[in-house]
């Protein structure tokens, strides 16, 4: 550490992972043009290292994510008035940092996931952080109450409330947050009745609900978002009837139906998404009847029909035409050796994966060498 001090001009230094460190960061009071830290998974680093850290005024990142780091550490961080990105995650802090954070004003970027002893006691704080755009809270102990504190934050474009204690009357709170574009809602208690709370957020380009209580009639809510380009639906409530709740949502993406029921009548629906580039259907219930309704969406790179045990090398051939594919997947399926010549017209393939059919690891090779130059990975090997 002491090697560093001489280098006055520095602006960035990465000590991620390193493990003995503590006590050092005195030698770096002199590079007052340091603007990015990083001292993430450091294990050695206490609340004392960032009373050392506290007159480098000109940072503008700071990652001491997964370090030992309380409460008390992250009070001296608030001199850092050019702090644009703090990632505190994994640390042992609560809510009551919230009171020396709030007194970054530039601050945009803020990561508290997988701090467990964040709860809604203190959150109040939340309301001075008019600028931030990023907020993540995943895995903590927050409820809807704390959502209360977050309306006024109209400048977030992403909210990351994974696995926390948020059901549908929390959702309210979000209604005014116009520019959101990605909100992570997976492993949380919203159900049908939040989601009239989305509606509004007509910039979203990427909503999780996976894991959560959502059915099919609460689909229909969200046909609104028009513009939502990235939507990830691993629940296995929901039927042809909620994907077909959907298709007014044309510009998606991504759609991921992992785990839904959807069944060849259901994939009609499909038909809406002529932009989608990446879809996956791995309920089990599709046979080649359904996959005539893929065949069509040529904007696709990845595509993922695993689990789907009747599909036969009928479906090779149908998606033969999708010739962008980079990634397919049509593992636990009744696909051959002989199925394989379909793929030679797939020459952009990166990734093949047929796992548990009736294919050989040498077939897949000798395609590899005479028509897919480009598949890097493919199983089985």
């Amino acid at each position: 550490m002491h090697a560093f001090s001489s280098l006055v001009n520095l602006e960035k230094l990465d000590l991620e992972r390193c493990s003995g460190i503590h006590g050092g960061f005195g030698h770096l009071k002199g590079l007052m043009k340091l603007e990015s830290l990083n001292i993430r998974c450091c294990k050695c680093i206490t609340d004392s290292d960032m009373k050392a850290l506290s007159g480098l005024t000109m940072l503008k990142e700071l990652q001491v994510s997964n370090c030992n780091i309380t409460d008390s550490g992250v009070s001296y961080l608030r001199g850092l008035r050019k702090l644009i990105m703090l990632n505190l995650e994994g640390c042992n802090v609560t809510a009551a940092c919230l009171d020396s954070i709030s007194a970054l004003d530039a601050l945009a970027y803020l990561n508290l996931n997988r701090c467990n002893d964040i709860s809604d006691d203190g959150c109040d704080k939340f309301s001075g952080l008019k600028n931030l755009k990023i907020l993540s809270l995943g895995f903590s102990k927050i409820t809807d109450a704390c959502l209360v504190h977050l309306k006024d934050l109209t400048n977030l474009e992403s909210l990351n409330l994974d696995s926390c204690n948020i059901g549908d009357e929390g959702l309210a709170n979000l209604t005014g947050l116009k520019l959101l574009k990605s909100l992570e809602l997976s492993d949380t208690e919203v159900g049908n009745n939040g989601l009239c709370h989305l509606s509004g957020l007509t910039r979203l380009e990427n909503l999780n609900l996976s894991f959560t209580s959502v059915v099919d009639s609460g689909l229909k809510r969200l046909s609104g978002l028009t513009t939502l380009k990235s939507l990830n639906l691993d629940v296995r409530n929901v039927t042809d009837a909620g994907l077909a709740a959907l298709t007014s949502l044309t510009r998606l993406t991504h759609l991921d139906l992992f785990g839904a029921q959807i069944s060849d009548s259901g994939t009609n629906s499909l038909r809406c998404f002529k932009n989608l580039q990446s879809l996956e259907i791995c309920g089990g219930r599709l046979t080649d009847v359904g996959v005539k309704n893929i065949k069509d969406l040529t904007s696709l790179t990845l595509l993922n029909l695993s689990q789907n045990g009747h599909l036969s090398d009928k479906s090779l051939e149908l998606i033969s035409g999708l010739t962008s594919l980079v990634s397919l997947n049509v593992s636990n399926s009744r696909i051959t050796n002989d199925g394989l010549h379909h793929l030679k017209s797939l020459t952009r393939l990166c990734s093949l994966t047929l796992e548990s059919c009736k294919v050989t690891a040498s077939e897949i090779k000798k395609l590899q060498s005479t028509a897919l130059p480009n598949l890097l990975y493919y199983r089985p090997e």
